[in-house]
């Protein structure tokens, strides 16, 4: 899905440079997840059970918020 990988992408390129190693590895980990759950996430209708996933797409949801 390309929008899906719009905003993975966005975040790859904003944030994973200046990430740990812990934010770094789940960000991997949630690439693995099924692309219909992670698009329901990222528009808000859900959330992740995993805290680390739950930051991550907090700021792929935030990132063009003024």
């Amino acid at each position: 899905m390309r929008e899906l990988d719009q905003l993975l992408g966005g975040w790859l390129d904003t944030h994973y440079a200046q990430a740990d190693e812990k934010a770094k590895v789940a960000f991997a980990e949630l690439l693995e997840q099924p692309d219909p759950e992670l698009w329901q996430w990222l528009q808000g209708n859900g959330t992740p059970d995993d805290v680390r996933f739950r930051r991550i797409i907090d700021e792929i949801r935030t990132r063009d918020r003024v």
